[in-house]
């Protein structure tokens, strides 16, 4: 049965991103088939993964959305074999306006990949830094919540939007949403306020054992088009990663 894991935070700058490419990649090393949908209009997921969504007739995440293409017509293959991707190509820019303005906007990714789901073990989401249509319509579709955050001052406030409109979606449209775990990113140890943080998560919500450190190979990596994986394998990015989607695949209990 296939997971939707929706990564979502509407801070920027937490990890996001190289969260979502970073897991879908340690997961599709462990021979989990797994698709990485790019909402996020900054499209750093897709060029993370070697597709540049510069070229015009590249169809991708807006077209699924705005339901101009079918899920099947807008997927490509990455370097690695297990891992696919769905794009975000410039027009995603538009997506938030032209979903208000559209009938169930709110379950389009949802049904999108009603077609392509059974074909995946796994489909991962980007979310972009916002509450808007396109985190809801990740939402409606996922079956659980990746929340990265970084230990610093802002952090439990944005975390407690989020919880909120987590509940929201939970109410109306997914009863089955759930948020998994919270995964500390970029984390110092030797930084009494980003203790002090992860210390007052974890007494609110679940904390991945895995915690993704500051590490420059990780950092370097999205500007080759490369998950850390493939950039260098024996870096302590990529590690850390393998190492996360291990835990997610013990937890829900995954042969790999």
């Amino acid at each position: 049965m296939s997971r939707v894991v929706a990564i979502a935070n509407q801070k920027g700058g937490v990890g996001k991103t190289t969260t979502a490419v970073n897991l879908g990649a340690s997961l599709a090393v462990a021979e989990q088939r797994v698709l990485l949908i790019d909402l996020d209009p900054q499209g750093n997921a897709s060029t993370g993964v070697g597709c540049s969504p510069g070229d015009e007739d590249m169809e991708g995440s807006y077209e699924l959305l705005l339901r101009e293409a079918e899920a099947v017509d807008v997927i490509y293959e990455t370097e690695m074999p297990y891992l696919h991707v769905i794009a975000a190509t410039q027009d995603l820019v538009g997506a938030e306006r032209d979903l208000l303005q559209a009938d169930d906007s709110a379950t389009r990714l949802r049904e999108a990949l009603d077609s392509v789901r059974d074909e995946y073990d796994f489909i991962v989401v980007d979310c972009p830094p916002s509450l808007g249509m396109l985190t809801i319509n990740a939402l409606t579709a996922a079956d659980m919540v990746m929340v990265p955050l970084q230990c610093e001052y802002y952090a439990l406030e944005g975390l407690s939007q989020l919880v909120g409109t987590i509940e929201r979606v939970r109410a109306s449209v997914n009863e089955r949403l759930e948020i998994h775990g919270v995964l500390l990113t970029m984390f110092d140890a030797r930084n009494n306020l980003a203790n002090e943080v992860a210390a007052e998560v974890r007494r609110h919500f679940r904390v991945y054992e895995t915690i993704i450190p500051r590490n420059v190979r990780l950092a370097e990596a999205p500007s080759h088009g490369k998950p850390v994986i493939l950039y260098d394998a024996s870096s302590r990015g990529s590690y850390t990663y393998l190492s996360l989607a291990r835990e997610l695949l013990d937890d829900l209990e995954v042969a790999a």
